[in-house]
């Protein structure tokens, strides 16, 4: 039975550490409209680490409804967002990537839209191209930001 427990509980514990991997890293807010009941609406800014990029992190703006919707998250954010990506160390492979490959989503509003980060690989300049944007089950979105890290040309970027 206790050995059991101890399966259990190092389980659970590789499962938070999973989940918090992926947890973007809050580098602020700035407040654009004040709201008497709630949060006020606000532009948050956040860093994600490409799971499969030692090296690379993604930073994206993205806009928040706040009031009493935004707070209680039944608030449907706007469809827009913005990223830099930038080398913020060595850069090193985990493994081959695939040419084309989603790496982050956050879900955006309770039911349908989710904000999505695609990482591309351009072989010919070796540059990794990173795409945001959100999608919405009903009509999609157009809006989209775009934004690439060029990799030394000493380091190749292995492919599947």
């Amino acid at each position: 039975m206790r050995a059991l427990r101890t399966a259990c509980l190092a389980a659970t514990s590789l499962l938070a550490a999973g989940l918090c991997a992926a947890q973007p890293d809050k580098i602020g807010t700035v407040d654009t409209a004040f709201q008497w009941i709630g949060r006020d609406h606000d532009i948050i800014v956040e860093a994600y680490d490409d799971p499969l990029v030692s090296g690379v992190s993604c930073y994206v703006s993205r806009a928040r409804i706040g009031g009493i919707k935004g707070t209680l998250g039944l608030a449907e954010d706007r469809a827009e967002a913005s990223i830099a990506c930038r080398q913020v160390g060595p850069i090193a492979f985990t493994q081959p990537l695939k040419a084309q490959q989603e790496v982050f989503s956050e879900r955006m509003s309770l039911l349908f839209k989710r904000l999505r980060v695609v990482r591309m690989v351009d072989a010919k300049r070796n540059t990794l191209v990173y795409l945001t944007y959100s999608d919405k089950l009903i009509d999609g979105s157009p809006q989209n930001s775009i934004t690439a890290v060029p990799v030394d040309r000493a380091t190749p970027i292995p492919l599947k």
